[in-house]
């Protein structure tokens, strides 16, 4: 049986504050649980005896009512299994992401487009990812399931973007998308280097774009014709990633 305390702590978890200070996150559904597993340490889990039933995880799992689950759900329909995990702490060398493609994301606001566009990450063979500090925070519960699990295999950080890409760009290509610049299908592209992603309304801001050494645009069709102002975020990132890789 949960205890009002534990209810109370797992619910705390839902608002960055407490996730930050208890360095924990929670993760509903049965397979985002079991990409997890692997790959962060648990902290508890909670599981409906129906969905236990159907599991076998090599993990200690407490069973609890429905009425329970619900109470600690983030979910207008729960899935009958609940877990909290610690966040992991990661380190990158400099080396590592000059010689590899990675993400940068300047104030990337939904948190829904975060997940996804780790999840995009993930399918294209991405495993790092950037985020300034003011970007949605990956341990929210709707990032978190919006990855599907690809948590498992990129890792997020959050940093200086700015004083990061400084640092990085004198050995690194630093790609950025803008409404203005190169055709993406007619560039060569490296298979090395950072490509920026702005933030939904706004862009890449002045102070990014300043340190990104290639300009590309995603062309709409016909060229020049009428059309919506903007793609998507975590759709423009998905049509970028795939160019790149189509390079190799």
């Amino acid at each position: 049986m949960l205890s009002a305390a534990r209810i109370k702590f797992i619910r705390s978890l839902q608002l960055k504050k407490f996730r930050d200070s208890n360095g924990m996150f929670i993760a509903e559904g049965t397979k985002l649980i079991a990409d997890l597993l692997g790959n962060f340490e648990p902290y508890c889990i909670y599981a409906t005896a129906e969905c236990f039933e159907k599991i076998n995880f090599n993990a200690d799992i407490e069973i609890v009512s429905n009425a329970e689950l619900q109470r600690i759900s983030n979910l207008k329909n729960p899935q009958g299994i609940v877990a909290v995990f610690k966040i992991p702490q990661y380190n990158f060398t400099q080396s590592e992401i000059s010689n590899s493609l990675s993400l940068a994301l300047d104030d990337i606001q939904d948190p829904g487009n975060l997940g996804t566009i780790v999840r995009t990450a993930d399918w294209f063979g991405i495993r790092n990812i950037f985020c300034s500090p003011h970007s949605a925070d990956i341990w929210n519960t709707k990032s978190v399931q919006a990855t599907m699990g690809a948590l498992a295999r990129v890792k997020v950080y959050y940093v200086d973007l700015r004083e990061f890409l400084s640092e990085i760009g004198n050995n690194t290509a630093i790609y950025g998308t803008f409404l203005h610049g190169e055709n993406i299908f007619t560039e060569k592209l490296s298979t090395t280097g950072i490509i920026v992603i702005g933030n939904e309304g706004n862009g890449i801001s002045p102070e990014i774009e300043t340190l990104v050494s290639r300009r590309l645009t995603i062309p709409n069709f016909p060229l020049d014709s009428s059309s919506s102002e903007s793609l998507n975020a975590a759709v423009a990132a998905a049509i970028v990633c795939a160019e790149f890789r189509r390079e190799r």
